[in-house]
């Protein structure tokens, strides 16, 4: 049976389902464990930048008892669906600009954003917003992931695309710019934020079998998925075979890899 193959999204992440079957899923558990590195004071004031479908913002509401938090992405579907995902009335979401948040200057304690500054068009001048917004003393910190080393699902994918098709625009040389710690230091530095700290963390991307992985990359949504709707379908199918003969299969069948993102953090003065 041939492939479905959604149509191209690109980076617009504005269909919910088909970005949680495909990158959604590994969010949700990366959140948890970043809300617990920063090790926040109960009581705070939050806001949560390029907020998608609301995964970091549960986070933040399971385990850090913020007084609020606010949500605010550029895409009105994923709004919608954050609104829909966190009914906790301590919760508010929104539609808004990364780089010019529609937030008064001040108005939070901690700003936080999850795997979406190498999203934005200027990702300096989206910290700076995020620095703006939060009170002196307050933190700012996100996480990106590691696109160039630690992504092990999509170097695999992109490995076998340049197999296929060497012009193949390979995602994790074209966020290396932003997802790395040096580059992610230089960001809050060059934000005046002080006390910067940098590190890892990593969770199992696990996998049901090969059409749990291979399925989510029709869905249209982001690089990856957009690069397979372009191909003719016999190059799809050769893309889906190289992957297939690729992969560390376990002998259960499941195909057991891992994600690693950057966190980093730092303090308003």
């Amino acid at each position: 049976m041939p492939d479905t193959v959604a149509p191209v999204l690109g980076d617009r992440w504005s269909q919910r389902d088909a970005y949680d079957a495909y990158m959604g899923r590994w969010s949700r558990r990366v959140a948890p464990l970043f809300v617990r590195w920063l090790t926040p004071p109960a009581g705070r004031r939050w806001v949560d930048v390029g907020c998608g479908t609301g995964a970091l913002s549960g986070a933040v509401l399971t385990a850090a008892a913020p007084t609020e938090v606010t949500g605010v992405d550029s895409s009105a579907a994923f709004v919608t669906a954050a609104a829909d995902r966190v009914s906790d009335p301590r919760a508010r979401f929104r539609v808004g600009d990364a780089a010019a948040l529609p937030l008064p200057d001040d108005g939070f304690d901690v700003a936080v954003s999850g795997l979406a500054l190498n999203f934005v068009a200027e990702p300096p001048r989206a910290v700076a917003e995020m620095a703006r917004v939060t009170a002196p003393g307050g933190t700012v910190a996100a996480y990106v992931w590691d696109y160039s080393d630690g992504m092990e699902m999509l170097r695999y994918f992109w490995t076998a695309a340049a197999t296929i098709d060497p012009t193949a625009p390979d995602e994790l040389g074209r966020f290396a710019a932003v997802c790395r710690p040096d580059p992610l230091r230089t960001l809050w530095t060059g934000a005046g934020l002080t006390g910067v700290t940098v590190d890892a963390v990593s969770i199992p991307t696990t996998f049901t079998g090969f059409d749990d992985f291979w399925t989510p990359f029709l869905g249209g949504q982001g690089p990856a998925p957009g690069f397979v709707a372009h191909l003719e379908p016999g190059d799809r199918n050769r893309l889906r075979d190289l992957l297939r003969s690729r992969l560390p299969v376990a002998p259960d069948g499941t195909i057991r890899l891992t994600a690693r993102a950057w966190t980093v953090r730092g303090v308003v003065s």
